[in-house]
C-alpha cells in the first residue's frame, strides 16, 4: 500500500479525532504536534510490517459556521 489517507476534525470538547479513509483506524489526541506520531502509532498497530503503508496523508477537515 502506498498511503493511508486520515480525515482530522477538530473536536467539540478540544483536541482533534483522526479517522482513515477505507479502514477501521480511529484515534485523537489534545495536541496538534501530536498529531504525527499519534497516527503513526495507529497505523503500526493495525497493519502487520509487511503491510504497512509508505506514507500517511492529512486531510484537514474544518466546519466553520458563519452569521449570514
Amino acid at each position: 500500500m502506498a498511503e493511508i489517507i486520515f480525515n482530522v476534525t477538530e473536536s467539540f470538547d478540544g483536541g482533534y479525532e483522526a479517522q482513515a479513509v477505507g479502514h477501521s483506524i480511529y484515534t485523537q489526541c489534545e495536541e496538534y504536534g501530536e498529531l504525527q506520531s499519534v497516527l503513526q502509532d495507529a497505523v503500526k498497530c493495525h497493519f502487520d510490517a509487511d503491510e504497512l503503508p509508505s506514507a500517511i496523508r492529512i486531510h484537514f477537515v474544518r466546519h466553520e459556521v458563519i452569521a449570514v
